[in-house]
């Protein structure tokens, strides 16, 4: 599985960094930004949960 954040949907409430910052992660003034790698598998539960929690719905799960 790998996770992908929309840039232009990301208004950078920072939910995703907080929920699973293994996998996601915030620059001041930036968008979200996914790591590139796989998910690891003891992670994919709280990255898909950071993806449903985002308010805009600017996280993809694949």
């Amino acid at each position: 599985m790998k996770a992908m954040v929309y840039q232009k949907s990301c208004i950078q409430c920072g939910l995703c960094a907080s929920v699973c910052p293994e996998v996601f992660s915030m620059r001041p003034g930036l968008p979200a930004q996914a790591q590139g790698d796989d998910i690891p598998t003891d992670l994919q539960i709280s990255a898909q949960a950071a993806a449903e929690g985002c308010p805009t719905d600017a996280i993809s799960i694949q």
